[in-house]
This record gives structure tokens, C-alpha cells and sequence, in this order.
């Protein structure tokens, strides 16, 4: 039985915030205790700790943002699709309300997807500052119309000197995303590899690679301007050319709440990347 949820919305979407509203009023009829907030409010965070059940309301950034938010705790999200593609809910509204008694009951299935860690280092001597991001990590260029050149090394390996738009850095669930509209790999969500895939590259290895799930990943921004790290699109961070960027599997991981069936992953991908052909592309809300 669930003793606490909080409940994150989009900020820019009053449909998601009214529905919010109304399934802590729900929950709270039933003795559950809430806390509702859209999904950037410092304020969330505190509650995420004693949460049994985060619920997202609205798109595929929405659940992004909240799978940061609860590191380390590993609190259950559960997904409300409100946006386009959804890549990352698990349901509709309508069926919110349907699996009432078994969100209520806690019946249901937990899917763990692994996390990407970015540990930025200023200089040596410098204490890293660290990202956690569900989806990917990013290094790309600052200016429209000038590449970047970015030293890659793999387990202290170098593999090449590229000169490219970026790099990402993608865990299986971001294989979807940026990675794959740069023309790498779909893999299974459940899978526990990076894949890197440079974008745009010029003269160098074009590829993407899969990486072993130990592999450390060091980018090195080896042009006089500057690049930009992102994490899961939505934290920028500016990175010079003294900087270290350090990524490989993080020690956190997402745990979604599901009902479907896992086998549907392959069936509701080709339905969602056909959809895409003839809507525009999600903005992830």
C-alpha cells in the first residue's frame, strides 16, 4: 500500500498540472499521503526522499528531469504520456485512473534502466563536479558554423582526435534520442552499455561505438573555443579546453513503474518512430 507519492507536472502544461490536482486528490480520499510540484521546482526534491512512488505527468522531459531529481534514492517513477512520443511513460491519463487499485496496491512491475555519469574536472587538483543523467551525456560545439575538435580516449586509449559538431555519450534508454538521430544503434532499455556517437564528424572515424559496461570514456575539447556539456538536454554547462570530462556507467539507476508487457518495447518503437514521419518531433514535455 502506498504511504507517500509526489507528483511532478510540466510547468508550461495546465492539463498536466490539473491532472496532477486531481490524482492527489484521489490518493489523498484513500489515506495517501502527496506532494504536487512541477518537475523544475527545487522544492520536489525533499520529498522524493520519503516517496514510495514518483508519478510524472507529462512527456518524455518531464520524466528525464524527475529521474535526476531522485538520485540516489531510486525512488519508482511511474510515466503519464501528455506529450507526443513518450518514449518513456507508460500510459495514458485514461489509464491512470483505469490501474487505480493496483498503483494504490503497489502491483506492478519494476524496470531498471541504467544511468550515465559525467565527472567534470577543472584543472588538476580540481574537485569534480558531477552529473547523472538518464538519457545522455553530450559534448558539442558553442558556435553554429564551426566545429569542434574533441580528443576521445577510451580506458586511457586514444581513439581519435575528432572534428565534429559533438559527441554523445548515450545509455540504452538515450539510444532513442539524440544518439540515434545521429545515426546510432537502437538498444534494447534494459541493456547495461554506452554507446558514443560522434555527430558529424569530419576525416575521422564516423561510427558509433558500444562500449563494455566498464568502459571510462575521457573527452577533451583540444579547439582554442569553447564546447558546451549537456545532460539530457536540459542541464549546459560551458567546458574550456583545460577541462577533463569523464563518463562512464553511473553507480544510480532509474526504476520505472510498469504494466505492459516487456516484450511490447520492439512493437511500440517501430509504432512511435513511424509516428514521427508524419507529426513533428516531440519536444519531450
Amino acid at each position: 500500500m502506498l504511504e507517500r507519492v509526489v507528483i511532478f507536472h510540466h510547468p508550461r502544461s495546465e492539463g498536466a498540472a490539473a491532472l496532477s490536482r486531481q490524482l492527489a486528490t484521489e490518493l489523498e480520499r484513500h489515506g495517501v499521503e502527496t506532494f504536487v510540484a512541477d518537475a523544475w521546482e527545487q522544492a520536489g526534491a525533499a520529498h522524493v526522499e520519503r516517496a514510495s512512488l514518483v508519478v510524472c505527468i507529462g512527456g518524455d522531459g518531464t520524466v528525464l528531469r524527475a529521474a535526476r531529481v531522485v538520485v540516489p534514492h531510486a525512488t519508482p517513477i511511474l510515466g503519464v504520456n501528455m506529450g507526443r512520443l513518450g518514449f518513456l511513460t507508460d500510459m495514458s491519463p485514461r489509464d491512470l485512473f483505469t490501474h487505480f487499485e493496483r498503483i494504490l496496491a503497489g502491483e506492478w512491475r519494476l524496470e531498471e534502466r541504467v544511468m550515465v555519469r559525467a565527472d567534470v574536472v577543472d584543472g588538476p587538483g580540481a574537485e569534480p563536479r558531477t552529473f547523472h543523467g538518464l538519457n545522455d551525456i553530450v559534448l558539442s560545439r558553442e558556435h553554429v558554423g564551426r566545429p569542434i575538435y574533441i580528443d576521445v580516449r577510451i580506458d586511457r586509449a586514444r581513439v581519435a582526435v575528432y572534428r565534429c559538431d559533438g559527441i554523445i555519450v548515450a545509455t540504452p534508454t538515450g539510444s532513442t534520442g539524440y544518439s540515434l538521430a545521429a545515426g546510432g544503434p537502437i538498444m534494447a532499455p534494459t541493456e547495461h552499455h554506452l554507446v558514443l556517437t560522434p555527430v558529424s564528424a569530419h576525416l575521422a572515424l564516423g561510427r558509433s561505438i558500444v562500449l563494455q559496461p566498464d568502459s571510462i570514456v575521457e573527452l577533451r575539447v583540444a579547439s582554442e573555443h569553447d564546447g558546451i556539456l549537456s545532460v539530457d538536454g536540459q542541464e549546459d554547462l560551458p567546458v574550456s579546453n583545460r577541462v577533463r570530462v569523464v563518463v562512464r556507467l553511473s553507480e544510480h539507476i532509474t526504476r520505472f513503474v510498469r504494466f505492459r508487457d516487456p516484450s511490447s518495447f520492439y512493437a511500440e518503437l517501430a509504432e512511435k518512430l513511424e509516428g514521427t514521419l508524419s507529426s513533428p518531433m516531440s519536444t519531450g514535455v
